[in-house]
C-alpha cells in the first residue's frame, strides 16, 4: 500500500494518525477458536488430610448422591456438604473424590472460594453472590482444560458458555470449597454426561434444592469417632494410658475434628504434656478456645481463626444476635427466650435465627429447641466481651432469668396452686389475678396440664440451673431466691438430689443477702430434704436450726408450722418423740393459721411418726384422715403417698393382703402422678409382702430404675438386694 501517515501511532488493528494521505489498506488474520486439549485431565483435588478416619455413613451418603447407577445421563448430581467451620468438610469431600477417581476420566477440578476472596477477587459479600470470584474460578477451569490466556473470554457470561462447551464431552467432577452463595455453584456445573459436582460450604445453601442439589449437613463426630481420631492421631498407646482424660478432652473439644487435630498437635509437639495436663488447661472456659491452639514459625492453627471467618460474613442484625446467644447461661433454648434477650419481637428474631442456622452457626434438635456447639458458644460469648458494653453480658442473663422465672412460676403454679410459698407470684407475672395468667399459660392448653408443666421443667432443668448459677453470680439475688422456690416444685416430684441440694443453696444464700427472712427460712427448711435423702444428716439439721431462727423472725405463721414439720422430718431419725411434738406443733400452728392443706400435711406426718413409734391403730385414723383432706383438696399425690403409708401400717398390723392392695394401688396412683421417688418407696415395700418372688422382684427392678435416674444412693442397696 502507499500512504502517508503523520504522527501516527499503531495497536494492532487500530491506527490513531493527525493526518492521512492516500489509502491504507490492513490485512490481519482472524482468532482462532480457543484450542480444545482432548488429551489433557486435570487432577486438582487435593489429596486428603492425613489420617482421614471416620465418616463412613457420610461418604456412603456421597456415593448414593453422586454417583449414577447405570448408563450416564445427562443430569448432573449435586451435593451441597455443610456444617461448622472445621467440621472436616473439605476433609471428607476430597476423600471422596480420591477414592472415586477413576469413575470421572475427563479430570477433577478444585476451586478454593476462600482463597478466591482473600486474594481480594471478591468482595466476600454473602449477600453479592461473589461475581468477580465466579468469573475467576471459571477462568481457572478453562485455564485448566487447555485454554489460553490469550484466548479467554472477558466476561462472565462468556466464559460461562465456553465452560459448559469444553465440558460437555468430558465426564469430570468438578469440587467447589468453601461456596458461600448459590451463584457461585450454578454456572461451574458440567455438562458431560456422568459428571457430577461435590460442594463445601458453611452455609447450608438450601436454595440448590430447588436445582435438585442434594444437601448433606456434616455433624461433629460422637464420642467413639472423636476417641478414635485422637488415637489415630495420637498414638492409641497414649489414649489407652489415660482412657479417662482421653474421653474428657474430646468432651471439651466438642467432637470438632479441628479441634481434635489441634489437641492432638500440642500432644505431639510437647511430649511432657500429657492428656490430663492439657484437659485442665481446657476445663476454664475462659481461656478453652486460647488453649486450643498451635503455632510454628509459620503460621498458627486455632479454632477461633475458623470460627471467626464464619462470624465475618453474617449480615450485622444476625451477627449481633449470635453474640447474645453467646451469653444465654443454658445450652439449649427456644426462639422466645431468644427474643427476650435480644430485646427483639419473636417476629424480628425468628428471620435472624433461620440466619443462624443456614450459616451452621446453630443447631436445631429434634423437639424445635437451638443449641450452639460448646466452642461456638464460647466465641459468641467473646464476641460479647469485645463488641458490646461491659454491662451487655449482666443484662443478658437479667431478661434470660426474669424470662424462666415467669414461666417456671407458672408451671408451679399449674402443678399446686395452694403450695406455701413466699414470692409474690402476682409481682413477678405483672398481673393482679394469678389465677388468670395461670388459665392463659403455656400449659392450660394441654391435656394434662400439670405433667405437662413437670415436663417442661424436667426438660428445662440444666438450663434452669445454669441460669440459676449464672444470675448468683451476678448478684440478682432477688431473683435467684425466686427462682430456686418457684423450681422446687420440680425436685417434690423428680428428686434430682445434687441439683436440688444446689438450687436450694443459692437460693438460701441469696435470700439472707437479700435480707429476706422468710424466702431464707423456706428455702433452708428445703434444703434439709436432699441433705437427708443424701445422707448428710448434721448439714440437715444446721439448716433447720437456721430456718427455725428466720421463721420466727419473719412472724410468718404458715411458714413457722412448715419448718417445724421438716424439722420433725429429720427427728424422724434421731428422736422419733421429738418428731411427733414438732408435728403436732405444725398441725397446730396450721390451724391456727387457717392453713387446711398444711395442717393436712402435719396431720399426715403425725401419723407416720405414730406409726414409726408403734401406736398402729392412731396411726391409721391420722393416715385415713389425711388421705381423705387430700383428696377433698384435689391433692391425688399427696393423698396416693398416704395410701402408701396406711399399706406400711396394715404390714405391720399383719394384715399382708390389706397392704398388698394399698401399696400396689398407691404405686399405681403415684406413677400416675409422676412422682418417681414415693412410687420407689412404695414398690420396694409392696416386694416386701408379696408372696410371688417373681412379682417382687419386677417391684424391686422397676424401684431401682427411678433412683438409678434420680441419683439415689438407695440404687446401690437396692442393685445388692437384687443380687441376694
Amino acid at each position: 500500500m502507499s500512504n502517508s501517515l503523520s504522527g501516527s501511532t499503531v495497536h494492532g488493528p487500530v491506527v490513531q494518525a493527525r493526518e492521512v494521505h492516500g489509502g491504507i489498506t490492513f490485512n490481519y488474520h482472524q482468532a482462532p477458536a480457543p484450542p480444545r486439549h482432548a488429551d489433557r485431565r486435570p487432577d486438582q483435588v487435593p489429596r486428603p488430610v492425613g489420617r482421614f478416619v471416620n465418616r463412613r455413613r457420610d461418604l456412603a451418603h456421597l456415593d448414593g448422591v453422586l454417583i449414577e447407577d447405570g448408563e450416564a445421563t445427562a443430569h448432573c448430581p449435586v451435593g451441597v456438604v455443610s456444617g461448622l467451620p472445621g467440621v472436616g468438610k473439605t476433609a471428607t469431600a476430597c476423600q471422596w473424590a480420591h477414592h472415586n477417581q477413576r469413575r470421572f476420566p475427563g479430570g477433577q477440578l478444585f476451586i478454593d472460594f476462600a482463597a478466591l476472596r482473600g486474594s481480594g477477587s471478591g468482595s466476600g459479600d454473602r449477600s453479592g453472590g461473589g461475581g468477580a470470584d465466579v468469573s475467576e474460578a471459571l477462568a481457572m477451569c478453562l485455564r485448566a482444560l487447555g485454554v489460553e490466556e490469550s484466548y479467554l473470554p472477558t466476561g462472565l457470561a462468556e466464559r460461562t458458555a465456553l465452560f459448559r462447551t469444553m465440558s460437555a464431552d468430558r465426564r469430570m467432577l468438578v469440587v467447589l470449597d468453601d461456596v458461600t452463595h448459590p451463584a457461585q455453584v450454578r454456572p461451574l456445573v458440567p455438562q458431560g454426561a456422568g459428571s457430577a459436582l461435590l460442594a463445601t460450604s458453611t452455609w447450608r445453601l438450601g436454595e440448590l434444592a430447588l436445582d435438585g442439589a442434594a444437601l448433606l449437613p456434616l455433624d461433629t463426630l460422637d464420642a467413639e469417632g472423636a476417641l478414635h481420631l485422637l488415637g489415630t492421631l495420637c498414638g492409641q498407646r497414649r489414649i489407652d494410658a489415660a482412657p479417662e482424660a482421653a474421653v474428657r478432652l474430646a468432651e471439651l473439644c466438642g467432637g470438632l475434628p479441628i479441634a481434635l487435630r489441634i489437641a492432638a498437635a500440642r500432644l505431639q509437639i510437647r511430649q511432657r504434656l500429657t492428656i490430663a495436663d492439657l484437659v485442665a488447661e481446657l476445663a476454664d472456659e475462659q481461656g478453652r478456645l486460647s488453649h486450643i491452639s498451635v503455632s510454628s514459625a509459620h503460621e498458627e492453627r486455632t479454632v477461633s481463626a475458623a470460627l471467626e471467618l464464619a462470624y465475618r460474613d453474617l449480615p450485622a442484625p444476625a451477627a449481633a444476635l449470635y453474640r447474645t446467644l453467646g451469653g444465654l447461661p443454658g445450652r439449649s433454648f427456644d426462639a422466645a427466650l431468644a427474643a427476650v434477650a435480644s430485646d427483639l419481637t419473636p417476629h424480628q428474631v425468628q428471620p435472624l435465627l433461620d440466619t443462624l442456622e443456614a450459616a451452621s452457626l446453630l443447631g436445631v434438635a429434634e423437639d424445635g429447641r437451638y443449641r450452639l456447639h460448646d466452642l461456638v458458644r464460647l466465641h459468641a460469648l467473646e464476641g460479647v466481651r469485645q463488641a458490646e458494653r461491659p454491662d451487655t453480658e449482666r443484662q443478658i442473663v437479667t431478661r434470660a432469668t426474669g424470662h424462666y422465672l415467669a414461666l417456671t412460676a407458672l408451671a408451679d403454679l399449674t402443678v399446686r396452686a395452694d403450695r406455701l410459698r413466699i414470692v409474690d407470684l402476682a409481682d413477678i407475672l405483672g398481673v393482679a389475678d394469678v389465677s388468670a395468667a395461670v388459665a392463659h399459660s403455656p400449659f392450660a392448653a394441654a391435656d394434662a396440664p400439670a405433667q405437662d408443666a413437670i415436663a417442661w421443667l424436667e426438660a428445662e432443668r440444666a438450663n434452669l440451673l445454669a441460669t440459676l448459677r449464672a444470675a448468683a453470680r451476678y448478684g440478682l439475688d432477688r431473683q435467684t431466691w425466686q427462682l430456686s422456690e418457684v423450681l422446687t416444685v420440680l425436685f417434690l416430684h423428680h428428686r434430682h438430689l445434687a441439683d436440688w441440694r444446689e438450687a436450694a443453696e443459692l437460693g438460701a444464700d441469696a435470700a439472707a443477702r437479700d435480707g429476706v427472712p422468710a424466702a431464707e427460712a423456706r428455702l433452708r427448711s428445703l434444703l434439709s430434704r436432699p441433705l437427708l435423702d443424701l445422707g448428710r444428716d448434721e448439714q440437715a439439721r444446721e439448716q433447720l436450726e437456721i430456718a427455725e431462727r428466720r421463721a420466727v423472725e419473719s412472724g410468718h405463721l404458715v411458714l413457722q408450722a412448715s419448718v417445724q414439720e421438716f424439722l420433725g422430718r429429720y427427728l424422724d431419725r434421731h428422736d422419733p418423740q421429738r418428731a411427733i411434738a414438732a408435728y403436732r406443733s405444725s398441725l397446730a400452728l396450721n390451724i391456727q393459721a387457717g392453713e387446711e392443706r398444711g395442717a393436712a400435711l402435719a396431720g399426715y406426718f403425725l401419723g407416720c411418726a405414730q406409726a414409726a413409734a408403734g401406736d398402729l391403730d392412731t396411726a391409721l385414723t391420722a393416715l385415713e384422715a389425711a388421705r381423705r383432706t387430700f383428696l377433698a383438696l384435689y391433692d391425688r399425690r399427696m393423698a396416693a403417698r398416704a395410701l402408701a403409708d396406711l399399706g406400711r401400717v396394715r404390714a405391720r398390723q399383719g394384715d399382708r393382703s390389706g397392704a398388698a392392695a394399698d401399696l400396689s394401688a398407691a404405686a399405681g396412683e403415684l406413677r400416675e402422678q409422676r412422682a418417681g421417688h414415693y412410687e420407689a418407696q412404695a414398690l420396694e415395700d409392696l416386694a416386701d409382702v408379696l408372696d410371688d418372688a417373681e412379682q417382687a422382684r419386677h417391684c424391686l427392678s422397676r424401684a431401682l430404675e427411678i433412683y438409678q435416674t434420680g441419683g439415689s444412693p438407695r440404687a446401690a442397696e437396692l442393685v445388692a438386694r437384687l443380687a441376694g
